[in-house]
């Protein structure tokens, strides 16, 4: 494969909702191009995008996947990203190289969610959308309402280009409405027929002709004054408001069959932006700037993928955003500020490659064994430092468990997961000291679900998922006074301690200890021996076992024996003061509570608060966020927050979005309070 400049370089990322049919379409575009020698079904797992293990065995795209072809005299790097939520950092990765997005849209079930969500997303990325509607081979699927659905959301952006024609309910031709020609298609094979004359194709065609003049002055006086656009100023048009975002074109088409795809990829090629037109910024000393897309400029790539396995080794995709690459180059990762060296460079065929030479600003490539580096590193050469304003990853909202199911391989698990962290930036893991258990953090179920997979299959250990134990509490709310008396006689010099300590409840979290002792009753020297044992004791409540916080503990008597009392006698004392004292002082259970940050559309806030309030949460406010969207404050224990984010994207269809941090400590329920003694007393 060639290298081609950037203004013949073409990243096209395909985005939308999950079963909309992007992995489909995506064929079907390498089919109509001759590159694949049929378009393979997502149930069948033959589908050439969907390479990997997992993806296969769940019939379901898991993350991005790149093909890279040649088109008349083009070069087209095709992105198809995930639709489903859990794995959203995929579109992140997609829309980081790429120059522009095809939103996939269902015919039958119009404009989703994930399709709303990405549009968003690509707009704050700065990278212009046109739509696909597809799946016409079903009787159910309906442009007009999908097109109508379009206005209604984003109004006068929205530009059909390519309609279906039909015959009662069946589509019989796609219309091309910029050179007013109709195509019927036996596969991808066009057959020109007939230009249907109609009333709303009309319609449509004088929609696409203003919205073209729209975008150019010169173009706007001449619709003005009457004149006829041709087709290369219709082209023109569309092709600036593109860019500048001001127009969203629309195509249509049926996936599964690649019918209306060429005539889609004719028109997208003339009018979509290059690699040239993208507008990429970079952080340096002097701040945020704009970075031009020159192959004769300084070298710097950004790394927008990660594959970490343990058999193929790791595989690092990178977007070229100047200069160009070559193997065995030396680089700078302005992450760490170590050089690394780049390997082998590699086109990307999907789950193939070949190899590559020399690539150039504004394309694609993936590096071998890149060492050092992660998803969102920035590589640039020596004394010129900046680094890509990559776009922003989703953060990980459901934690859970992971527990081995085969001891000994806590090593396995923590190496592989670091391997899987690499790739993954949603995916997080950490562990918690005060519970013992290992955490993973991800963007639901079903992503935590394939992490574990993943482990098994790659990494050859198995686990168990399960909900995070909650770091509780134990306080005390009275003071009582007690004596701790330790002596044993085992022959020779034996063990005496004898204290009296005073504990109260105290507003500081962490032990207080004094010594109000008079007359020697307990030397000074075992003053330390009696706080380290009260230090060791609160590690441990006595009602289920968590520290103890919020205690005061005063040294007020005892007594010693000038043989056979030690450090260790007076730390056993003082051990037993603390068992013999804390269940008088009416001990409470305390449980965290967090501050709740929910961004959720107005008609849905209802549903939310109501969950809320169900998961004891107390409302401290609600805010205006604009664009129909309200800020949601409230304070919720953390035991009631586990599967949270499982109901938030029942509740919102996956639009809300939230955050979730620890606050303090509040007393908890008695009934909760119940509970977790009797899970403590089930786990000893």
């Amino acid at each position: 494969m060639k290298q081609y400049s950037a203004k013949d370089i073409f990243n096209v990322a395909l985005i939308g909702h999950s079963a909309s049919g992007k992995t489909t379409l995506a064929d079907a575009i390498l089919f109509s191009c001759e590159k694949v020698d049929r378009i393979g079904k997502n149930l069948d797992a033959t589908t050439v995008m969907d390479f990997d293990a997992e993806e296969k065995k769940r019939k379901v795209s898991l993350s991005t996947s790149v093909y890279q072809f040649e088109k008349d005299n083009k070069k087209i790097n095709l992105i198809d990203t995930p639709g489903l939520f859990d794995f959203a950092g995929g579109v992140s990765e997609g829309l980081t190289a790429a120059d522009s997005a095809i939103i996939v849209l269902s015919g039958k079930s119009g404009l989703a969610v994930g399709a709303e969500l990405t549009y968003d997303l690509a707009q704050s990325a700065g990278v212009p959308c046109a739509f696909f509607v597809g799946k016409f081979d079903s009787a159910r699927a309906k442009f007009d309402v999908v097109l109508n659905q379009l206005k209604n959301k984003y109004g006068a952006a929205v530009c059909p280009l390519v309609v279906p024609v039909t015959q009662g309910e069946e589509v019989v031709a796609f219309a091309d409405l910029i050179r007013k020609k109709a195509y019927r298609f036996d596969g991808i094979k066009a057959v020109e027929v007939e230009m249907p004359h109609t009333d709303e194709i009309e319609t449509l065609r004088g929609e696409m002709i203003e919205a073209a003049a729209s975008s150019d002055e010169e173009l706007m006086e001449k619709y003005f004054d009457g004149q006829e656009l041709s087709e290369q100023e219709i082209l023109r048009g569309i092709s600036q408001g593109m860019v500048s975002g001001g127009l969203c074109p629309v195509f249509s088409g049926i996936n599964q069959t690649g019918a209306g795809v060429p005539l889609m990829l004719d028109i997208y090629l003339k009018i979509a932006p290059s690699a040239a037109d993208k507008k990429t910024y970079v952080k340096d000393g002097e701040g945020k700037k704009e970075l031009g897309c020159d192959e004769s400029g300084p070298a710097a790539a950004v790394v927008f993928k990660t594959i970490a396995d343990p058999f193929i080794g790791k595989l690092s995709y990178l977007k070229v955003v100047s200069g160009k690459i070559s193997a065995d180059m030396k680089m700078i990762n302005s992450r760490t500020g170590s050089e690394v060296k780049l390997g082998k460079l590699l086109w990307l065929k999907g789950g193939k490659q070949e190899d590559a030479s020399t690539v150039a600003a504004g394309d694609i490539v993936s590096v071998a064994k890149l060492s050092g580096s992660i998803t969102s590193d920035t590589l640039h050469i020596s004394g010129n430092t900046v680094e890509v304003c990559c776009v922003t990853f989703p953060a990980p909202c459901l934690s859970m468990a992971v527990t081995p199911k085969n001891k000994g391989d806590d090593e396995k698990i923590s190496a592989g997961l670091a391997r899987l962290v690499e790739e993954d930036p949603t995916l997080k893991y950490h562990i918690n000291h005060e519970t013992h258990q290992l955490i993973i953090n991800g963007l639901g179920e079903q992503h935590l679900d394939v992490v574990a997979s993943k482990l098994k299959n790659k990494f050859g250990t198995e686990v168990i998922l399960s909900p995070a134990k909650v770091a509780y509490r134990e306080t005390i709310k009275k003071p009582v006074k007690v004596q701790g008396h330790h002596k044993k006689q085992s022959g020779g010099h034996g063990q005496f301690g004898d204290v009296w300590i005073e504990f109260e409840p105290s507003d500081c979290e962490d032990m207080i200890f004094e010594e109000k002792v008079f007359g020697g009753a307990v030397p000074k020297n075992f003053f330390p021996a009696v706080e380290k044992g009260l230090r060791d004791s609160i590690k441990k409540g006595v009602l289920a076992g968590y520290p103890v916080v919020g205690l005061k503990a005063t040294l007020v008597d005892g007594s010693y024996h000038p043989v056979d009392s030690s450090e260790m006698s007076f730390k056993m004392a003082a051990a037993v003061a603390y068992k013999e004292g804390i269940p008088k002082a009416n001990p409470v259970l305390l449980e965290p509570i967090g501050t709740l940050k929910v961004i959720v559309p107005d008609e849905m806030m209802g549903d939310v608060i109501g969950d809320i309030n169900k998961r004891r949460g107390r409302m401290l406010g609600m805010n205006p966020v604009g664009g129909r969207m309200q800020e949601v404050l409230a304070e919720v224990p953390m035991s009631e927050m586990s599967d949270f984010s499982t109901a938030m994207r029942s509740i919102s269809q996956g639009r809300a979005t939230f955050t979730f941090d620890f606050e303090r400590y509040e007393e908890a329920p008695d009934i909760v309070t119940q509970k977790v003694i009797e899970s403590a007393k089930k786990e000893e």
